[in-house]
């Protein structure tokens, strides 16, 4: 059987892990977790950036950054995981849920003004598949009606828009690394990137339990107390260990995933010219880091048949998010504004294929080789 997925590992992570175990300090914000801070400032710069238990911790610092109360409202695309929408409706804010673009599947950037209301405090991006949304057309209509921008880059760490790292555009952002995606800190873990400074020195506070531990600790001052809301948002340095072996072969895993990608690309556009599936669309705005290799088929129907007759012989593949707004909670926290145009029928055509570091070209070459038979039959 070939998995949809393994999590990345190099073999550079074992020697950093021990050392961290064997170290004098293996709680949040260890020596692992410096040099992993100091990788993504220098990489991500001007921006400054916190490691998290999570992505969905990184979003929900932001959700209190933003200070998001009861009755706000924050506007997002309905496909996407359940997290770009938890972090904002557990601070009580009704999510505004808009149509998607279907070439990209990212948020529609023509209907957002649409959905703005007063109420509206935020607009939330999803980069998906690490392809970029459209930010300058964003990130103009957030400083026309003085809204936070959150750019949910999930799948996105080494993509870009122009020449601008996702998540760096924004106010602030978030990267998870999650075993499902391009680089991991042993399986769960995310980052907190804050383009605004205003935010800094508070997302501190909020990570360190609501704390001016930080500053304590570099000395800035006597002792430390509770100066605000927070929680207790630090990854291990175990973790943070795990990902510093990761960011040791960062251009490594990229391109073993590009060539993967493009071998996808090359085997399967003949059925696309052929109208049997459609292959992912690479704005020239963006640099994609091939995290995800999906095809859309012409219905759900043709897709379960899909994915039954690949894993029937061995492989593999998923669908990928069901719309919030069509969920038990998406309906009570949230609406969706205007017509479902793409959101549903697109999601519902979606076929994700293994991509994963260690993958083979041999195994993708069988993958096309099953999905061409398949539509032979």
């Amino acid at each position: 059987m070939i998995p949809f997925n393994k999590p990345p590992y190099t073999g550079s992570e074992d020697k950093y892990i021990l050392d961290a175990i064997h170290g004098n300090k293996i709680s949040g914000d260890g020596p692992y977790s410096s040099l992993c801070h100091e990788w993504f400032n220098t990489h991500l710069s001007p921006s400054r950036t916190l490691l998290t238990p999570s992505c969905t911790h990184s979003l929900e610092i932001t959700a209190l950054l933003m200070n998001i109360q009861p009755g706000d409202e924050v506007i997002l695309p309905s496909y996407t995981f359940v997290s770009t929408a938890n972090a904002f409706a557990l601070r009580g804010a009704k999510i505004v849920f808009i149509d998607i673009n279907p070439l990209t599947m990212n948020i529609d950037e023509t209907l957002i003004e649409q959905a703005i209301s007063k109420k509206t405090k935020a607009i939330v991006v999803v980069h998906y598949a690490g392809v970029s949304c459209e930010m300058n057309s964003i990130m103009a209509i957030a400083d026309k009606h003085k809204l936070c921008v959150v750019e949910d880059a999930a799948q996105g760490m080494m993509g870009k828009y122009h020449d601008k790292h996702l998540g760096s555009i924004g106010h602030l952002g978030a990267y998870s690394f999650h075993e499902t995606k391009n680089y991991t800190s042993a399986g769960e873990g995310g980052l907190l990137i804050v383009n605004d400074n205003k935010f800094f020195d508070r997302s501190e506070i909020i990570r360190e339990k609501g704390t001016d531990r930080s500053k304590f600790f570099r000395g800035m001052i006597d002792k430390y107390s509770w100066m605000d809301v927070g929680s207790s948002y630090l990854p291990s340095d175990v973790q943070a260990a795990y990902l510093w072996g990761q960011l040791q072969k960062v251009e490594d895993i990229l391109n073993s995933r590009m060539s993967l990608w493009l071998s996808y690309l090359d085997n399967l556009k003949d059925l696309e010219i052929g109208n049997k599936i459609a292959l992912p669309y690479i704005p020239n705005y963006c640099t994609h880091n091939a995290h995800m290799f999906y095809i859309k088929t012409k219905n759900i129907h043709e897709r379960s048949r899909l994915i039954n007759y690949l894993k029937n012989h061995g492989v593999m593949a998923v669908f990928h998010y069901v719309p919030l707004h069509s969920s038990l909670a998406g309906k009570k926290y949230g609406e969706f504004i205007g017509i479902d145009k793409n959101t549903t029928t697109e999601s519902e055509r979606l076929v994700r294929l293994p991509l994963y570091f260690g993958l083979k070209i041999e195994e993708v070459n069988k993958i096309c080789d099953l999905i061409h038979k398949f539509y032979k039959t």
